[in-house]
C-alpha cells in the first residue's frame, strides 16, 4: 500500500480500520510477513534521536495514525485521513472481525498475569475467538539461543497476526528485527492495549476516547509517566508547522 503523506519524515497511511483487515487478509493470500506500527506524536519524535526506531518506522508495511496531534498535522499539512486508528482499538475490531476470516492470534508482551487475563477478556467478548498462543518476554535482553526459542515458539503456533505489547520504542524495534524470522502474515504494535483490555489499567471512557483527549485521562493516572510525553505534543506542532511553512516557500 502506498504511503505519501509524510509528517516529520514519517510516511504515514491514513486509512480506516476496515481497510486495515483488509490489507492484512490481501496479505495473507499472498503468503506474506509485514509489521505495523501505530505512531503517535512521541513516537515520532523518537525516530529523530534513534536511529533503530527511525529505520523500523520506515520498514513498516503500514504505519497508522494514532494520537490527535497526528490528525492536526495531516489537517495543518493538506493531508486527506480517516481519523485516528488506535491499538486498543484496532485489536478490538480485528478480534470481533477476524473469526470470519478464521485469523489466528498470538499475544506478545506483558506480564503473566496481564496476558493471562486479556485473553480472557478477549474469548468472553468475541467467542470462537482463535488464540494460537502467548509469551511474556523478560524484562532483559533475550541472548540469541533465548530469542531463537521464542521465535520457534511463535511459529509453531501458525499465527496469523502477533500482537505486540511492548511499548515504544521497543516493539517496533523488536518487529524490525524479526521481519523475516516471525512466519505471520502481521506484526502489530499495539502498547498500552495490553494493559486496558486486561483490566490492569483502567481504559478511558468511550466519550473521553472519542474526543481525542485520553491523553489528559492517562496523565492524571501515571503523571510520572506520562508528563514527557505530554511536553512532546507542542514540540511536535512547532516541528509540523515549520514543515508547513519549508513546503510553502519552497514552492
Amino acid at each position: 500500500m502506498i504511503k505519501d503523506n509524510n509528517i516529520l519524515n514519517i510516511n504515514f497511511n491514513f486509512i480506516d480500520y476496515e481497510s486495515v483487515l483488509a490489507q492484512i487478509c490481501e496479505w495473507k493470500k499472498l503468503s506474506r510477513n509485514e509489521f505495523v506500527t501505530i505512531t503517535n506524536p512521541h513516537s515520532v519524535l523518537l525516530c529523530h534521536h534513534d536511529e533503530k526506531m527511525m529505520q523500523a518506522a520506515r520498514k513498516a508495511a503500514l504505519a497508522l495514525p494514532d494520537g490527535t496531534g497526528i490528525i492536526w498535522s495531516a489537517n495543518i499539512l493538506g493531508y486527506k485521513h480517516k481519523g485516528r486508528i488506535t491499538g486498543p482499538n484496532l485489536m478490538l475490531k480485528i478480534c470481533d472481525w477476524g473469526r470470519k476470516e478464521g485469523l489466528r492470534h498470538f499475544f506478545y508482551g506483558g506480564t503473566e498475569d496481564v496476558t493471562k487475563k486479556l485473553v480472557d477478556n478477549l474469548n468472553k467478548q468475541f467467542p470462537g475467538l482463535d488464540v494460537a498462543g502467548t509469551y511474556c518476554p523478560p524484562f532483559t535482553q533475550c541472548i540469541t539461543a533465548e530469542d531463537e526459542a521464542i521465535i520457534d515458539l511463535i511459529n509453531t503456533a501458525k499465527p496469523d497476526i502477533v500482537w505486540v505489547g511492548l511499548g515504544a520504542p521497543k516493539q517496533e524495534k523488536w518487529m524490525a528485527e524479526h521481519l523475516g524470522k516471525i512466519d505471520a502474515t502481521a506484526m502489530i504494535g499495539i502498547g498500552a492495549a495490553f494493559d486496558f483490555h486486561s483490566g490492569n489499567i483502567t481504559w478511558a471512557p468511550k466519550i473521553v476516547r472519542k474526543l481525542g483527549i485520553e491523553w489528559i485521562w492517562r496523565l492524571v493516572q501515571n503523571p510520572k509517566r506520562m508528563w514527557r510525553r505530554n511536553i512532546d505534543s507542542p514540540v511536535f506542532l512547532i516541528k509540523v508547522i515549520g514543515q508547513k511553512i519549508k513546503l510553502i516557500t519552497d514552492f
